[in-house]
């Protein structure tokens, strides 16, 4: 049981988080979802936010974090699609051009799902997205 505690609190916050890309495009491989998973724990970090399971596909990704009580869901929601978007448009030309291509500035869909992660053990949740056909 990973209990964290804070300032004035003691907690064990959990969500599944999944973006799909616009259009469902399928732009991602195994270095872009490596590189990706590593922007996104950095965003975390900031957040003071634990990046507990990641895992994607060509077209989406799978996120289990572990997040403390002061956080808005949607502001590091918002943070965490920014930041990749556009460092992974900078750094890989494949993803870069494949938007150009769709004259469309963005990475993900507006759109996105948040689940609360209660009932099942996190161990069962972290096996789910494990078992996700990626990486590719």
């Amino acid at each position: 049981m990973n209990i964290r505690t804070g300032r004035h609190c003691v907690f064990m916050l959990h969500a599944h988080l999944i973006f799909i890309t616009k259009y469902r495009g399928n732009v991602f491989n195994e270095s872009s979802l490596q590189r990706l998973e590593a922007i996104l724990k950095e965003v975390c970090r900031l957040f003071e936010v634990e990046l507990v399971e990641f895992n994607g596909e060509h077209d989406h990704v799978h996120l289990l974090i572990n997040y403390p009580p002061k956080v808005q869901l949607s502001k590091l929601i918002n943070s965490l699609k920014g930041v990749s978007s556009r460092k992974l448009k900078q750094e890989f030309d494949s993803i870069r051009e494949h938007w150009i291509c769709k004259k469309s500035g963005s990475l993900w869909s507006p759109s996105y799902f948040a689940g609360s992660v209660g009932g099942a053990p996190l161990s069962v949740l972290k096996q789910y997205i494990e078992q996700q056909d990626g990486p590719l």
